[in-house]
């Protein structure tokens, strides 16, 4: 297990920081001379299949409505793989990460809904600040090697995973459309065919591929966000039963993780990332949109994570992680500032049929997430090690 959550880690960091290189390409590549091929690009329509089957999306779409899927139906894998046999298996390890993910959630919601309560369109995006991107958070950890205790590490991964969760559970019931019965009843039957397969002890991987594939297209046109089918589809696949090495979840999981931090999410980022800086002063900041993505980023999620932390620890509900001291925590829960990925895909949900945010949403999103980082790795870098 030690092993696996090692390799897991350096994973994380190396996908962080190619996820940042993805960022600052298609920052350089908005704000280059080539910047109408950006939009150009993103934008070409796809068609795949043929007939009444035939579907049509830009190219972005289908990055953010199939390839997100992948990534979500990994972080389901992971989720389910701790739940059952990791660090949240039981209700003493879990109860710190699962607190502080919660505060983390909720203090920058409110710092987001209090800054844009006069604009209705505005104060949708209220669930943008609330996520916490784990690769650039383990990516900036990375730089700093051993001033990190390694239980200080396991805290963060604890964190996002059930962060992850969050922003699941709020892109389920916060940001579907007009919902379809029939297409939902397909996907019920779809979950109850893979819930079937599970219960009949079927082991091989293509079933479940299969039925997903189904499931995926069903949610897809059901009003609720394709992505919810990759976690749907992550619950049902068997992680006992078979010798560890051969469970399906494993295979899938160790199968799956390096795509989709080495490929989906340096994807996702270099089309959803770009931001023209053309015609912006300092001022834009201080618009409603992007100063409460910011402040909700930088000054809620520190203060969510660390105030629930020292709840938990004050009250004697759970002890700190092994090793580690109050400003080493301080500075790990301004790293969980850094949204990134997951802020600015609930931020495209949000603001689906408002596209004038888009700027907006990208610039706070920045913003936020790089004061975070900074200064979580400078606290991070200055707190004492020991004594």
């Amino acid at each position: 297990m030690i092993a696996t959550l090692r390799a897991f880690l350096r994973l994380e960091a190396a996908g962080g920081i190619v996820l940042m290189v993805a960022a600052a390409l298609a920052l350089l590549w908005v704000n280059s001379p080539a910047a109408a091929s950006y939009d150009a690009l993103w934008q070409y329509p796809v068609t795949v299949g043929f007939g009444r089957l035939a579907l049509e999306l830009p190219l972005v779409g289908w990055i953010n409505d199939a390839l997100m899927v992948l990534f979500f139906l990994n972080v389901g894998l992971e989720i389910k793989r701790e739940m059952i046999e990791g660090q949240l298996s039981t209700l003493r390890q879990s109860m710190l990460p699962a607190a502080a993910a919660v505060g983390g959630m909720v203090v920058p919601g409110i710092v987001y809904a209090a800054i844009t309560w006069s604009d209705p369109v505005a104060r949708h995006g209220w669930a943008i600040p609330a996520a916490t991107d784990i690769a650039f958070a383990v990516g900036v950890l990375a730089l700093l090697g051993p001033r990190v205790p390694p239980a200080l590490k396991v805290f963060l991964l604890a964190l996002a995973i059930m962060d992850d969760l969050g922003a699941i559970v709020l892109i389920a019931l916060f940001y579907g459309h007009a919902l379809s019965v029939s297409a939902l009843a397909a996907a019920g039957a779809c979950v109850a065919v893979l819930i079937g397969l599970n219960v009949l002890r079927v082991r091989s991987v293509a079933p479940y591929a299969l039925i997903g594939l189904l499931l995926w297209f069903c949610v897809l046109h059901s009003g609720i966000h394709a992505t919810v089918s990759g976690v749907l589809l992550a619950l049902t696949v068997p992680l006992r039963g078979v010798p560890r090495e051969r469970a399906p979840l494993l295979r899938i999981e160790h199968a799956l993780h390096p795509w989709t931090a080495f490929a989906i999410l340096p994807v996702f980022a270099l089309a959803n990332a770009g931001v023209s800086f053309a015609g912006l002063s300092p001022a834009a900041l201080l618009e409603p949109v992007p100063l409460g993505i910011a402040a909700g980023l930088f000054f809620g999620k520190q203060a969510g994570v660390f105030l629930m932390v020292l709840a938990m620890v004050r009250l004697n509900l759970a002890p700190l992680p092994e090793g580690t001291r109050w400003p080493q925590v301080y500075g790990v829960a301004l790293l969980c500032g850094i949204g990134f990925t997951m802020s600015l895909f609930i931020g495209m949900l949000a603001f689906e049929f408002a596209p004038a945010y888009a700027d907006d949403l990208r610039l706070g999103v920045l913003s936020g997430s790089l004061l975070s980082a900074l200064a979580g790795y400078a606290v991070l870098r200055l707190a004492p090690l020991r004594g």
